[in-house]
């Protein structure tokens, strides 16, 4: 009984898996790295990435779309989430 209700379980999850493919950032867009003298056109911020769990400077990277509509991948450097303050 036990294995009919996983075997359900596993199925209809999976066939829901489709209807989150369109939602995935799939890109061909070259990554830009962010500098002081970068100039940046953001009209709609599409997707950030998390920050990591680690202490110190890490990449990250945000997608977005200029005022004319082009998607940018962006990438530049934050403080990490892991470090504590005492």
């Amino acid at each position: 009984m036990n294995l009919a209700k996983v075997a359900i379980f596993l199925a209809l999850g999976g066939l829901g898996a489709p209807a989150f493919a369109g939602e995935a950032p799939t890109t061909t867009t070259p990554v830009e790295r962010y500098t002081y003298s970068t100039e940046l056109d953001i009209h709609k911020v599409i997707t950030v990435a998390d920050i990591p769990n680690e202490c110190g400077p890490v990449s990250a990277q945000m997608i977005y779309e200029d005022s004319s509509g082009q998607r940018h991948v962006l990438q530049y450097q934050v403080m990490g989430t892991g470090c504590s303050n005492g």
